[in-house]
């Protein structure tokens, strides 16, 4: 039987697409090939909204180019936001690659699939992967329509496109039937949701119809945008008792004139009194934020407001990165005048305010029980989050996959919490 191997790297869009191309491959008759050496289709779903992810991409091809050597029969295809429309630039940049293909659209691989190695058709039916845990990524809304100076994502993914809203809850009712208790409804931005489709229904109408999926235990939802969260979302969202109280809402910026050149649509000051409301709505919540340094004319007084509000908002989860220019947007046109030395000492920066605050914040949860959803073992241990998205640790011989079990928490680090088992949930229960 012929086999496959999807390499993913980038945002949790990308990992949603990889497993709906894995269903796809596996329909067509292909298993799943537990080493990238041992696919006879090998596929590497591309990021390109920094350039550190491109970088690995590049890396993982230049392996595969002497590979192939050996196995000249194989397909190496290459998919998501690096394709562009350029395909002969990007054969000449990577002749050991069969197949291009842009971010969903994977038609001529499944086409090439289906002529060179005659798998045998399971059946007609679209469905999703079949999910090896019990989490699930959902995708409600693609593209985006913001066009955010330094982002690629417009470009590589297009307009935004909402899915139909019966048509998300009859995907999640299947994956519940599959042994998935968690999903996390994705979208560039999510909180456009439903803007483009009859009777206009929105994310907290989303929320409000899952919420009654029989089975489902957990609903989280990713990436919002300050400047389209609505009252309605915040106050739905803290009502409905499946919404885990996680919310990640990037900031970029703490300075007013970075985000106008950044075209984020919103101040500081309105990012501020937003992280009030969602706290005043939701007291346990985990906010994570995005943050970019070093971005085309930061000074050190700017690049400081955005350290000062990061201490101020005490985030659990700061993703930083030091900006890098994307051809084909705005940023890239302007002048890349901060120097390397400056962006990685910011990003050092940031970095380390970050962990000391989740350290502390972490420590604090010592000696108290939480409720998590187990989702995998690794190295030997038990591995779930919280509600608010913290990573915690216990050992235990039995199978608890896909079980909401309390863990008394004995250590904390910035990253992860570990704890002891006390088996079913009760109600003393943090939520953190």
């Amino acid at each position: 039987m012929p086999s496959y191997y999807v390499w993913t790297v980038g945002c949790q869009m990308n990992k949603a697409d990889s497993d709906r191309l894995s269903a796809d491959l596996q329909r067509l008759g292909l298993s799943w090939a537990p080493r990238i050496e041992d696919a006879d289709v090998i596929v590497l779903n591309s990021c390109s909204v920094r350039q550190s992810a491109e970088n690995r991409v590049v890396s993982r091809l230049g392996l595969l180019k002497t590979w192939k050597r050996t196995r000249p029969d194989a397909t190496i295809a290459l998919v998501g936001c690096m394709v562009d429309d350029n395909l002969h630039s990007l054969s000449r940049r990577f002749p050991m690659v069969d197949v291009f293909c842009k971010p969903q659209d994977y038609g001529r691989l499944l086409e090439r699939v289906k002529a060179r190695y005659a798998p045998t058709s399971q059946n007609g039916e679209t469905l999703t992967a079949v999910p090896a845990m019990p989490t699930a990524f959902v995708p409600v809304i693609q593209g985006c329509n913001n066009f955010c100076t330094y982002c690629i994502v417009p470009y590589r993914r297009g307009r935004e496109r909402s899915r139909p809203l019966s048509e998300i809850v009859c995907e999640v009712e299947r994956l519940v039937t599959r042994g998935v208790k968690e999903v996390t409804l994705l979208g560039q931005n999510v909180d456009s949701y439903g803007h483009d489709l009859p009777g206009r229904p929105d994310l907290a109408d989303m929320l409000v119809a899952l919420n009654d999926v029989p089975g489902l235990q957990r609903i989280r939802f990713l990436t919002s945008h300050p400047k389209d969260m609505t009252e309605k979302l915040i106050h739905t969202a803290a009502r409905l008792s499946k919404v885990c109280e996680h919310i990640n809402l990037p900031v970029q910026s703490g300075d007013d004139q970075i985000l106008k050149a950044m075209h984020r649509g919103y101040t500081v000051q309105h990012y501020r009194d937003l992280v009030v409301r969602i706290r005043q709505a939701m007291p346990n919540v985990g906010l994570s934020t995005d943050v970019i340094v070093g971005f085309p004319g930061e000074t050190e007084v700017q690049f400081e407001h955005t350290y000062r509000l990061l201490e101020e908002l005490n985030f659990d989860t700061v993703h930083v990165a030091a900006y890098s220019p994307r051809p084909g947007t705005v940023a890239a046109r302007m002048a890349d005048d901060v120097p390397q030395e400056a962006k990685k000492a910011r990003l050092q920066m940031v970095e380390g305010l970050q962990e000391r605050l989740a350290r502390a914040a972490n420590e604090a949860l010592v000696g108290k029980p939480v409720e998590i959803l187990v989702e995998c073992r690794s190295r030997g241990k038990w591995q779930g989050r919280t509600r608010t998205n913290k990573l915690v640790f216990f050992s235990d011989q039995r199978s608890w996959l896909g079980e909401l079990v309390r863990v008394e928490i004995e250590s904390a680090t910035a990253w992860s919490l570990q704890g002891k088992l006390q088996e079913k949930p009760g109600e003393s229960d943090v939520g953190s």
